[in-house]
């Protein structure tokens, strides 16, 4: 079996060490915030911007490692999909703060 399979539309899957380096990448970047949350040694906010901060990096990780997600013209489409979702994504959590916040405002008593 090959390394590196291709689909009938010729994009390339990656490899089995491909997908180790992402997996183990994502190991690390979700063990260094469980260890920051459970040994409390930062403040809270930098821990929080911290988790944020790392949790923006694993995003990326998978993106590239896992979805495939790169910079040539066959991926055009993944990249145009990517957007969409996320768009919809920023409308869907977005709108449902918007709607929490507004019952809240209006129904709680003051």
């Amino acid at each position: 079996m090959s390394d590196n399979d291709t689909s009938r539309a010729g994009s390339g899957h990656g490899s089995t060490k491909s997908y180790l380096i992402g997996f183990v990448i994502c190991a690390v970047l979700t063990v260094i915030p469980f260890m920051l949350v459970m040994n409390p040694t930062l403040s809270r906010p930098l821990t929080m911007a911290m988790l944020v901060g790392f949790a923006v990096v694993q995003i990326i990780v998978q993106l590239v490692y896992f979805l495939h997600m790169n910079r040539s013209s066959e991926g055009g489409w993944n990249l145009a999909s990517f957007v969409f979702t996320l768009v919809i994504l920023f409308i869907v959590v977005a709108l449902s703060i918007w709607i929490i916040w507004s019952m809240h405002f209006h129904m709680m008593v003051n």
